[in-house]
């Protein structure tokens, strides 16, 4: 079994989550941040969700607070963020470090598995990990790759057996 499997988080409500409860889905990790340039990619992350989701696409957004200072608030904060201003669905996670030796376990080992132009570190918000069917990663996205250009790359991996 893919170690992606044996991690847990906790979600934006405080319940801890599995990520085995996403077994046989195609997952697209993403680190975000209410107060940042690309928070609006909210809104496309989001129409990739619902484009997707019945075919077996599941989005995890991690807010981080590691970039500018540009997550500042509580889950409350966050939620609202999210809700409200760009009608988010998808699943929402606790608070989470994504670099230096607070970092989640999970983005440990994307970015060990994944490194990007910085290594096995992330280099701002709305970096985005897709993790295959299987549990395997499968392609880091940078920052600034809008949702919209990756439904292509999408649609051909939940297209694979």
């Amino acid at each position: 079994m893919s170690p992606f499997y044996n991690f847990t988080a906790e979600s934006l409500n405080g319940t801890p989550i599995n990520l085995s409860d996403y077994a046989g889905k195609l997952v697209l990790v993403v680190n975000t941040a209410s107060q940042c340039g690309f928070t609006p990619q909210y809104a496309g992350l989001e129409a990739l969700y619902k484009e997707f989701s019945a075919q077996g696409l599941e989005i995890l957004g991690f807010p981080c607070n590691q970039f500018g200072g540009q997550e500042p608030g509580d889950a409350d904060q966050i939620a609202h963020t999210c809700q409200i201003n760009y009608g988010v669905s998808f699943p929402m996670f606790a608070k989470v470090d994504v670099n230096g030796n607070n970092a989640h376990p999970l983005f440990k080992w994307l970015t060990s598995e994944l490194p990007g132009w910085l290594g096995k570190s992330i280099k701002w918000n709305f970096t985005k990990f897709l993790i295959g069917r299987d549990g395997k990663p499968i392609k880091r996205f940078a920052t600034i790759t809008k949702p919209e250009n990756m439904a292509d790359f999408i649609r051909k991996q939940l297209q694979q057996p």
